[in-house]
């Protein structure tokens, strides 16, 4: 029986789906674990479920021999050491398209609250006073709407932004098709120079670290706005702070920021606290009900799959083996460094146990191979030890 620990208040019906696979030995803790705690809670885990707060280092990785598989319950992967996982043969899965509604949904939000200027409004109100004054409020329709990055979140943000009448432009530095009529830019300038409304959805790589600079922010119109609702070293907090003081930008919307507490208990510390004229929401863009049940379902179906028939779709460091039923008695998960002979050497090794291979799947992924083998009788532990003397092999088990 595989125990698996889930972190962070994973959504409940992730148990439920892993207890229909026949995986009951599930240990759930609320919050993020760090340090001598988060390696006890692991020792002897087979899988780990967790979200944006616990990190799994290469230090952290090289200490839990047992580990087999990490699942994380969100979008990002930043993390987890992938490099350092992969070389453990320690697959990692997220929920690359599970909360882009919800994501989606709060930046449309954003952007007619910003236009508005309802958060400058409601501040007032709060304050007692009534500012009943339509000057520098505007509708969305026929607005433009520059969207920086178009992956699965960006071309829904444009979407919905075209069915409430506004205009869509996008820059990414792949080619990507566009999606209703959005119309591709060529220049991150070009998009922030025309938009009135732009809007973060890339990665957090060095690459794109800071890519909203004070450079950048003063290429914007005054009356822009900006939404931040991808990564939090993506916008230059300090420049941005600078840009609305000094009133070069009519506002902003961030959600994700540089540092974030780890708990509700910590405070939240930001340059942007006293403007009356941003949006500060605490990393909630797939924090909906309908996201977290999705991510649930997606995320825990890959562990589940994984632990029972080594599938590795859609893992995000690993090479991807679709998912196939055991066509015979046994089934082999070995994991190698991608080396001319690896395959024939294992290949050997079963016949020479009396074991004939029934399907192979083998699949690379840079230096690491990956191969999934069922044969047709049982696999005695003396061929198991066999294979993980050869030098190449990473990890070997038996499902």
């Amino acid at each position: 029986m595989s125990k698996i620990v889930l972190l962070e208040k994973i959504h409940p019906n992730a148990l439920a789906h892993l207890a229909s696979f026949g995986l009951t030995d599930v240990v759930q803790m609320p919050g993020a674990l760090s340090g001598p705690e988060l390696l006890a809670a692991l020792a002897d885990a087979d899988a780990v479920g967790i979200r944006s707060r616990t990190h799994l280092t290469a230090e952290v990785l090289a200490t839990l021999p047992r580990l087999k598989t990490v699942g994380c319950f969100c979008i990002g992967t930043n993390q987890v050491d992938l490099a350092a996982a992969a070389m453990h043969g320690v697959p990692v899965f997220n929920a690359p398209y599970s909360n882009t509604r919800s994501v989606a949904e709060l930046v449309i939000a954003q952007a007619i609250l910003l236009l508005r200027r309802i958060p400058e409004k409601n501040a007032r109100a709060h304050r007692g006073v009534w500012d009943k004054n339509a000057q520098g409020a505007f509708e969305v329709r026929n607005k433009v709407i520059g969207i920086i990055g178009y992956g699965n979140i960006g071309a829904q943000v444009g979407i919905l932004a075209e069915s409430v009448g506004m205009r869509v432009i996008y820059f990414d530095p792949e080619n990507k098709l566009p999606l209703g009529n959005a119309t591709p830019v060529f220049s991150l300038q070009a998009l922030l120079e025309q938009a009135d409304i732009v809007t973060l959805h890339v990665p957090g790589l060095r690459s794109t670290e800071n890519i909203m600079n004070a450079e950048r922010i003063a290429q914007m119109k005054p009356s822009a706005v900006l939404i931040n609702a991808s990564r939090g070293n993506v916008v230059d907090i300090d420049a941005l702070d600078r840009a609305l003081r000094d009133k070069k930008l009519a506002g902003a919307a961030i959600d994700v920021f540089p540092l974030e507490p780890s708990s509700e208990k910590e405070p939240f510390v930001s340059p942007l606290l006293d403007l009356d004229n941003v949006i500060l929401t605490p990393h909630i863009g797939g924090s909906t009900e309908e996201a977290q049940e999705n991510i649930g379902l997606e995320v825990a179906d890959k562990l589940a799959r994984f632990l029972l028939a080594g599938t590795t779709k859609s893992a995000v460091n690993f090479p991807e083996v679709a998912h196939q039923d055991k066509g015979a008695f046994s089934r082999v998960l070995h994991v190698h460094r991608n080396e001319p002979g690896v395959i024939a050497r294992m290949n050997l090794q079963f016949a020479q146990f009396g074991l004939n291979i029934v399907a192979q799947q083998l699949q690379t992924r840079g230096a690491l191979g990956y191969a999934v083998t069922d044969v047709d009788g049982p696999i005695p532990q003396p061929l198991i030890d066999a294979l993980q003397k050869d030098a190449a092999t990473i990890r070997c088990r038996r499902v």
